[in-house]
């Protein structure tokens, strides 16, 4: 468990991000994360409202300062609540607090927040402020670019705009809209049509604020595309083809011709991708040396830093089991401590994880069901560890034959 810190005043580099991810990104996920690469801002699993003001505060805040930078994701939509919540994630020295107005999921529906907030700009520009007044940290805001049949470029538009007048300056766009009935969230996430090109309108009406694209980035190499490359180029990497009824899209820019912002995006932020295949996380303390601009205070440009050297899969690999290890030897010499953040940390909550570490690789299958083993619950993490390592060695030749 950390205690509340000081803050850190330095700004947020927010060229690189991990998506919030509900069951995912808890305090294990971006540890392994962070061992993948020292820049990259992870964010925290949504925490409701209603967890932190009636639950267990330690068991949802807890983090190791080895996490940093790391922000605090809220879901609720009441301003004072968010406002108390927002305090606690700055006294337990969270980098950033973001609010969830991208959720679609029927349980989130019932508690008149995530998504459906894009329906009340008012509401999520009242909780912005409440938040602001409260903390010093940035608040952000993370949302879709339409739900059901609200899908024009103006309601999107409208939305920002309210919102920004409540000081937001960031906005994370998952750069689909919400279909709130009939599809689950696994099918939100796949079947509304991406459509990049949205966030270049937003931008060129906007260049003020910050816009970080998140749905549907698959690799190091799309992220590249993103940072170096115009809106043309989102253009060509939105869906196309039949998506249904959209003829009311009048007011949708769908051509470079039709998005004045010509730049590149402020930032990028992966869900699915980063968990499924962590290691491309290895390349992006690189990326950022490639394109983030460090500048002094007189606003020349200052030499680039030497990019640290990529850690390899097995270093990363021993890493985390040596945390692991860590972990559980806490938890087993506290086992009654209520307020134990590593109370509900078992081998397989935090060892699914890293289960994509060798994705692609040779013996990678054998590795991961030597990891998922149950047969294996009496070994230590090291055994365990070793084992798997033998059987991925073992597997490649294989493979290799």
């Amino acid at each position: 468990m950390v205690a509340p810190r000081h803050i850190n005043p330095a700004p947020l580099a927010r060229l690189l991000s991990v998506a919030p991810m509900m069951d995912w990104t808890d305090r294990h996920c971006r540890y392994f994360h962070r061992l993948l690469s020292q820049r990259a801002l992870l964010y925290t699993e949504m925490v409701t409202t209603g967890a932190l003001i009636h639950g267990d505060i330690p068991r949802h805040l807890a983090y190791d300062e080895f996490e940093h930078p790391v922000a605090l994701q809220l879901g609720g939509s009441e301003p004072q609540d968010l406002a108390h919540c927002a305090q606690l994630g700055q006294e337990w020295g969270y980098d950033e607090i973001n609010l969830n107005c991208g959720c679609p999921s029927e349980r989130v529906q019932r508690g008149a927040f995530g998504a459906c907030l894009m329906l009340e700009p008012h509401t999520v520009s009242d909780c912005v402020k409440a938040m602001k007044d409260r903390v010093s940290i940035p608040v952000t805001v993370k949302h879709r670019i339409g739900v059901d049949r609200f899908e024009s470029y103006g309601f999107v538009r409208d939305f920002v705009g309210q919102v920004a007048l409540a000081g937001c300056e960031v906005f994370i766009v998952h750069a689909r809209s919400a279909w709130l009935k009939g599809l689950s969230p696994k099918e939100n996430r796949e079947i509304p049509p991406l459509r990049y090109e949205v966030l270049g309108k937003l931008k060129a009406d906007f260049p003020n604020l910050q816009f970080i694209v998140n749905g549907g980035v698959e690799d190091n190499a799309h992220i590249e595309q993103f940072l170096t490359q115009g809106s043309e180029v989102w253009v060509g990497l939105s869906d196309s083809g039949d998506s249904g009824d959209l003829g009311h899209l009048s007011d949708e820019p769908r051509g470079k011709e039709d998005v004045d912002f010509q730049g590149p995006i402020d930032g990028v932020m992966v869900g699915r991708a980063a968990y499924h295949t962590p290691y491309m996380l290895s390349e992006w303390d690189n990326i950022f040396e490639r394109h983030s601009k460090i500048t002094t205070t007189h606003g020349v440009q200052a030499p680039e830093l030497s990019p640290e050297p990529l850690r390899t899969r097995e270093e990363v690999e021993l890493a985390y089991v040596e945390y692991m290890h860590k972990t559980l030897q806490e938890m087993k010499a506290n086992p009654k401590e209520r307020s134990n953040p590593n109370q509900t940390a078992s081998y397989q909550h935090m060892s699914r994880h890293m289960l994509g570490l060798w994705h692609g690789q040779a013996g990678a299958r054998r590795w991961r069901q030597v990891w998922s083993d149950p047969g294996l619950k009496h070994e230590s993490v090291f055994k365990r560890m070793e084992l798997a390592t033998q059987a991925r060695l073992n597997a490649s030749v294989i493979e290799a034959a």
